[in-house]
Order: structure tokens, then C-alpha cells, then sequence
């Protein structure tokens, strides 16, 4: 049984919490979810030296730009630019609270994650220079205990450790996790 109507229902029943803050940026991304087997959209960033994020997994997304009317029009852009998903046969499921990075050497950003469901697999997806790979995770696979656990990793001459889901070789962590984390909670709570 699908657990996307449990989602949508929870989703439905909250206000999302929003920070409105000049001083930072702002960013829209998309959790796009399937039907079949309750599956939900990964990108793995490509390698790029002034990506911050680079080579990390998270989810098709970006700065909003002027033209658009607001972060739900930023995810729906971004998600064209970077997989070729046209989330116009999307339905909204809602949006879940916006996430800024949790250190200061990250850009000053603030993102808001909006929650999608196609209705089927859209097939092969049209990748930007800006994605490495995509791949689809079910919600179940995600929810299961032994692959939410600690992600340990070199960062500025230091061991940092964080919590992460580790999906075979792909671990999503950071902002990602920070988002997916609540979003499964909806489920739990239910």
C-alpha cells in the first residue's frame, strides 16, 4: 500500500515554517515523488571546483532568479534545467520547512523544499552538465532504521560526522538529509 496519500494528507495539516532574511539568498528544490514503489528523486551533483555541493547527493534545485514569481516557480525551473522534468503534470503536494546550510562556510542561503508526485515514471530523464546521475529511492528503502546512521568524512583538516542515508555507494547527507529527515517523519507520525 502506498504510504504518498499519508504524505499528502500530513502535508495538508501544516503550515510550513518559512524564514524570511534579506541577508541570505534564496532557493527552491523539489522532492519529486512516483507512485510505483513510492519512489523519490536523487541528483548527484557533478564534480565542480566551485560548487560547494559538488559531487554530493540531493535534490534537483537552485537560487531563485528575478524573473521568477516565487521558490515554487525556482524549483519548478530548476528541475527542468538540470533532469528535463517538466513538473507541469505534477501534483503539489505541498512544501515542507525552509533549511539553511549548518555552517558558515557555506553560502548564506535559505531553501525551500516543495514536495511533487508525478503520476508515473517519467522514464529517462534529459541530465544537465550540472548532474552526474540521478537514481530513485523508495520511501520504504529510506525509512528502514540501519540506513539512517552516521556519515564520517574530511573536511578542513578535521573529521566531521553527520547523519546520513546510506543507499549503497551513495550517502545523502547535510541540507538532503536535513530535509528528507522531517519529510519521513510525516510518515512515522501517522
Amino acid at each position: 500500500m502506498s504510504v504518498i496519500p499519508l504524505l499528502e494528507e500530513a502535508l495538508h495539516q501544516r503550515a510550513p515554517r518559512t524564514v524570511a532574511d534579506p541577508t541570505r539568498f534564496e532557493a527552491g528544490v523539489a522532492v519529486v515523488l512516483i507512485p510505483e514503489n513510492d519512489q523519490l528523486l536523487l541528483i548527484r551533483r557533478a564534480e565542480h571546483p566551485r560548487d560547494p555541493w559538488s559531487g554530493q547527493m540531493g535534490l534537483p534545485g537552485g537560487r531563485r532568479d528575478p524573473e521568477d514569481q516565487d521558490l515554487l516557480a525556482t524549483a519548478i525551473r530548476e528541475t527542468r534545467e538540470e533532469v528535463g522534468l517538466d513538473l507541469s503534470q505534477a501534483r503539489l503536494l505541498g512544501a515542507l520547512d525552509d533549511q539553511a546550510p549548518s555552517t558558515p562556510v557555506l553560502p548564506p542561503i535559505i531553501v525551500r523544499p516543495h514536495v511533487f508526485l508525478l503520476p508515473s515514471d517519467p522514464g529517462e530523464l534529459r541530465l544537465s552538465a550540472e548532474v552526474q546521475y540521478v537514481r530513485w529511492a523508495s520511501l520504504g528503502e529510506l525509512r528502514r532504521p540501519e540506513v539512517l546512521r552516521p556519515y564520517s568524512f574530511d573536511y578542513g583538516g578535521s573529521r566531521i560526522t553527520r547523519p546520513g542515508y546510506h543507499l549503497g555507494p551513495d550517502v545523502v547527507w547535510g541540507m538532503t538529509e536535513r530535509i528528507l529527515t522531517p519529510l519521513l517523519g510525516l510518515l512515522t507520525s501517522r
